[in-house]
């Protein structure tokens, strides 16, 4: 079985600015898969969220 590889992202919200600190799985494609669907402010549209992965 493959150990998938852990990140760490920022996402902010661009409707209400609420800021999220959460780790993902990185997938095959290079994309980060956190689980994270909807923000505070019921604000669900991917577009409308800044996402940016933090390097340590």
């Amino acid at each position: 079985m493959l150990k998938t590889q852990r990140a760490k992202v920022l996402i902010r919200c661009n409707v209400c600015g609420e800021t999220f600190t959460l780790r993902g799985r990185r997938e095959p494609g290079g994309q980060v898969e956190t689980g994270f669907k909807q923000c505070l402010c019921d604000n669900d549209n991917e577009q409308q969220f800044f996402i940016q992965e933090c390097y340590e």
